[in-house]
């Protein structure tokens, strides 16, 4: 019952409108990101998902039900905030409890509560039932902070205090679980490590995952499906290989990923080969289109810098000068300057390869295959 749902979702502060009418079909069970750049409206979503935010106008269903009107601890949604929101004089299981005392208070007699919150306060004093202190040390082993148990939160490392942050959203089994850019202030390393073991206990938990992120490489990897965010509108949603290899806007394309992008003028188009002319070069595609004039769109490592015994094995050939020769470990990207445009070109870099240097004169080469009109 994890799947949700929005429909025509209008979102305004005063005079502002923030969500123009967006539409979201998420499965259960599935890993969901919203992606996009600042201001694109994707954190607000999840916050009108999870009852933070009201909409102005439209409908938002968990499951078969429409929650507009529920407050957020009646959505059954967990929340991993971007700042964690901890509690620093809490330890680690403490934190992790709290949601299962708030569960305890709305639920018990007078007295009950009073021993509620004086263990809140102190859990030294009250000790907590073994069926809680069971399901919370079970929950932390799940995330490996089981030897963490009794340490203060500012002990922890920022992976540490993320699965913490994690744990305490998991242990009320929610149907929904929200993430909100949860990785943003972790280093480069530790994002990478984090990210799978998100994915590997989404996948146990088979819980349905909405995740918010502007990082395109952290939606990629992760999701099952991306729905790309700007200005408040969902621009085109799809797994990341569609997005990929088939985006409908210069803007997704630009933004999943790295891409050259030109404007050209048609010259003609038949079913499997349309020409294109881009400055003073020419160049095919297999697409067909009945514009006059397109996009073109070319990834970089579909590029290939041609050696003599490939000169035939390229319709599309184009005589350029390397400007600056970046190494990346696993490539080399190239920027070079062919005619009066700058492409980026990325090649596989093998040990032993020696690195072109600026100013060296190179042939390059793509497949129509590979060249994208929108």
């Amino acid at each position: 019952m994890g799947a949700v749902f929005l429909e025509n979702v209008r979102k305004d502060f005063g005079k502002v409108t923030v969500l123009k009418n967006i539409n979201l079909d998420i499965k259960e069970g599935e890993f969901f990101a919203l992606l996009g750049p600042s201001g694109c409206g994707k954190t607000t979503t999840m916050r009108c998902i999870a009852g933070f935010e009201n909409p102005t106008s439209g409908s938002i269903k968990i499951g078969n039900q429409e929650v507009n009107r529920f407050a957020p601890n009646q959505r059954n949604c967990g929340m991993v905030f971007q700042s964690y929101a901890l509690f620093p004089h809490m330890n680690v299981f403490d934190n992790v409890a709290y949601s299962l005392n708030i569960k305890e208070l709305r639920q018990g007699n007078p007295f009950k509560k009073i021993a509620v919150y004086t263990r809140m306060l102190n859990s030294r004093i009250v000790k907590y039932t073994k069926t809680i202190e069971e399901k919370v040390m079970g929950i932390l082993e799940y995330v490996e902070l089981l030897d963490h148990a009794h340490k203060l939160t500012g002990e922890l490392s920022g992976g540490q205090q993320q699965r913490v942050a994690l744990a305490r959203a998991l242990i009320m089994e929610p149907e929904v679980l929200l993430m909100d850019e949860p990785l943003s202030n972790l280093d480069l390393k530790l994002r990478h490590t984090m990210r799978n073991t998100i994915r590997r206990i989404q996948q146990d938990l088979k819980i349905t995952t909405i995740f918010v992120t502007h990082d395109q490489e952290e939606a990629m990897s992760m999701a099952d499906r991306i729905a790309v965010m700007k200005d408040g509108e969902i621009l085109q949603v799809g797994t990341p290989t569609d997005l990929y290899s088939h985006p409908k806007t210069p803007f997704i394309a630009d933004f999943v990923g790295t891409s050259n992008i030109n404007m050209g003028k048609v010259i003609s188009s038949e079913p499997g080969r349309t020409t294109i002319q881009i400055g003073d070069q020419t160049i095919q595609s297999a697409q067909e289109t009945n514009k006059e004039e397109v996009q073109v769109i070319i990834r970089p490592e579909n590029f290939i810098i041609i050696k003599d015994t490939d000169q035939h094995a390229y319709d599309n050939q184009f005589k350029g000068t390397i400007q600056i020769a970046t190494y990346l470990g696993s490539i080399v990207r190239y920027e070079v300057k062919v005619g009066g445009q700058l492409l980026i070109i990325d090649t596989t870099y093998e040990s032993g390869d020696s690195i072109l240097k600026n100013g060296t004169a190179v042939q390059l080469g793509v497949l129509p295959e590979r060249v994208l009109l929108i």
